[in-house]
């Protein structure tokens, strides 16, 4: 084997954060679209081409979804624990709320009535809303350390509950989560429609990206005075996984490590600000096609960002510190690393190629007269 045990870590650190910005690029557009819904569309005829230009490929989106948390499940099963236990009832909202996504998807054109269909405009809206929020929380929660401990026999007791995960500073990390899937969702629809849902999505695409570079700005500014943390002890990057043997402390601006370690990875929070100025001048020039590539690339670096302040932290604790999760010692044994490293190398870049197929396939705009010619076939 090429690869030992530390570097295979840190791979599959690197590989989790691929599958999260993957889901976060291609799934996050259908999310910002289904939140503009019930806003964009005047009239039910605007709703279908809206609904139209995600109905496709919104499916295949969530496959990076579905992968992300089997890596997490397989690669890091303590975090996944962990996470599950922390934000079970998030989580399981978070569930119910994507459960509405096939149905209004499926049933929302099966009558003709206008209520009907109002109605489950709404539950697209809710099912686009609450997971692009809790996301956001959820790394507002992490940045600021999620209260459980490990006793002795390596149980995992959480100690919080759901409202706490609601603070001022989870709450802006899921305002910027709100925002920069909105700005996502508006630059896509401008790429797929035209007319007067165009000229809307323009104006939104302008407001968000805006609110987006503004709301980061303000939580890179927060970052830098909460606490952060770092390991105290010895690394051990090569030994079996156990939280409990090393030290942790805290100390506002410990987030900020890593960029006073290694000054070129301010880069990754700068090419965001850079990214996001660009589609904001690239929506307004009337470029969509680019504006999508810049708007990804400020998903990549928000994403980036969290994650590179982090490291090596996974989860930290805020009740007990030293049960905090890092990348050396929670993940999976060195041969489950090994199997699902060459398994990934196989398949992951099927994924990329079958999805980069899939939007060359269906590229194109959707129109109100493909919608009344398709009238019994559209969404």
């Amino acid at each position: 084997m090429i690869f030992d045990y530390e570097t295979l870590r840190l791979i599959w650190w690197a590989l989790l954060g691929a599958l999260l910005i993957g889901f976060a690029i291609t799934g996050g557009f259908d999310l910002g679209v289904a939140i503009l819904l019930p806003f964009l569309g005047k009239n039910d005829s605007e709703r279908r081409v809206i609904i139209n230009s995600i109905g496709a490929t919104w499916e295949g989106n969530q496959v990076w979804f579905i992968t992300a948390g089997g890596a997490l499940f397989a690669a890091w099963p303590i975090a996944y624990s962990v996470a599950f236990s922390g934000f079970y009832f998030a989580l399981l909202l978070t569930l119910f709320a994507l459960f509405l996504r096939p149905i209004g998807f499926d049933y929302r054109s099966k009558l003709p009535s206008q209520r009907w269909r109002s109605n489950w405009d709404i539950a697209l809206f809710v099912g686009g809303f609450v997971p692009t929020l809790i996301f956001g929380v959820a790394f507002g929660n992490l940045l600021q350390g999620v209260p459980f401990h490990f006793d002795n026999d390596m149980r995992i007791f959480y100690t919080g509950s759901f409202w706490a995960l609601l603070n001022p500073f989870a709450l802006t990390a899921g305002l910027l989560s709100l925002a920069m899937l909105i700005m996502h969702g508006a630059v896509y629809l401008q790429l797929k429609t035209e007319g007067d849902i165009h000229q809307r999505c323009k104006k939104v695409a302008t407001v968000s990206a805006i609110i987006t570079l503004a709301v980061f700005a303000l939580a890179g500014i927060w970052v830098a005075n909460i606490d952060g943390y770092q390991i105290s002890s010895e690394v051990l990057p090569n030994a079996p996984s156990n939280p409990l043997a090393k030290i942790v402390s805290k100390e506002p601006g410990l987030w900020l490590g890593n960029y006073a370690n290694y000054p070129l990875l301010w880069a990754v929070p700068g090419l965001a600000f850079i990214a996001g100025a660009m589609t904001l001048a690239l929506s307004k020039m009337g470029r969509p096609g680019l504006a999508f590539i810049t708007s990804s690339l400020v998903l990549a670096s928000v994403i980036l960002t969290a994650g590179v302040s982090m490291f090596p932290f996974l989860i930290p604790s805020s009740s007990a510190l030293n049960s905090s999760l890092t990348v050396w010692d929670a993940s999976s044994s060195l041969t489950t690393l090994k199997i699902m490293f060459w398994t990934t190398v196989i398949f992951l870049p099927l994924i990329v190629a079958y999805t980069t197929w899939v939007f060359r396939v269906l590229r194109g705009k959707i129109t109100l007269e493909h919608i009344h010619q398709n009238d019994h076939s559209a969404y």
